[in-house]
């Protein structure tokens, strides 16, 4: 399986790469800043400079050509302003499944956020600060935008986020209530899902619990 990852050098992402590099895979990593290159290539993958705010779908849709699946991993990044969310988190990802769409890519996982529906239609709860408001908005919409894509999609919404050692157990539903997870097994989750193709056309939310992650996963695709 070719699988290509954007935002390839974030914590998740290289996670995943190693982990589908071990189990045989080839992985292309896209990243900005050509500084990250050595990262991706000690990690396995093949590094792509690409750039999602300045380049075009035709353009990222060679970069894409004969991969099997793509994982939407990029974001804006903590101290980011709120117009770099619109143009990375809903915008990266709106071009890279346009890009997907061009490739013939049969396959898309998007990473998104906990959340994100409590800003749908306007909704704003108690607290929100502008920033992250405006992350759960890019997030929802790029969510959204999957609903008419013509290839399998994925939408991953993990809890808070943890540098603790995986643990292989975890919780997956539509609606898991709050937790954390560690990234290690966000990872390992989306490993499985590009594996095994279950969750199809599907937004899972995941937070560790009590269940493998096979289990889990077979869980949700009833």
């Amino acid at each position: 399986m070719r699988t290509v990852i954007a935002g390839a050098h974030g914590k998740i992402a290289r996670e995943l790469t190693r982990q589908l590099v071990q189990q045989g895979h080839e992985v292309v990593g896209l990243i900005r800043n050509p500084e990250h290159n050595k990262d991706i290539e000690n990690d396995g993958g093949t590094p792509a400079v690409v750039d999602l705010e300045s380049s075009t779908a035709d353009e990222v849709a060679q970069v894409l050509a004969e991969a099997d699946a793509v994982v939407f991993a990029a974001g804006s990044g903590p101290g980011s302003t709120a117009e770099r969310k619109d143009t990375v988190d809903r915008g990266g990802s709106v071009l890279l499944a346009d890009a997907a769409e061009i490739a013939g890519v049969k396959r898309f996982v998007q990473v998104s956020s906990m959340g994100a529906d409590s800003v749908r239609d306007g909704q704003r709860p108690d607290g929100l600060d502008d920033i992250f408001y405006a992350y759960l908005q890019a997030k929802l919409a790029a969510e959204d935008d999957l609903a008419a894509r013509s290839f399998s999609w994925t939408v991953v919404r993990p809890g808070g986020l943890t540098d603790d050692s995986a643990t292989g157990r975890v919780r997956l539903a539509s609606k898991t209530g709050e937790g954390s997870v560690p990234r290690k097994d966000v990872a390992a989750v989306l490993a499985a899902l590009l594996e095994s193709k279950l969750g199809d056309r599907q937004i899972i939310e995941l937070i560790s619990g009590e269940e493998a992650i096979a289990d889990a996963l077979a869980s949700i695709s009833r």
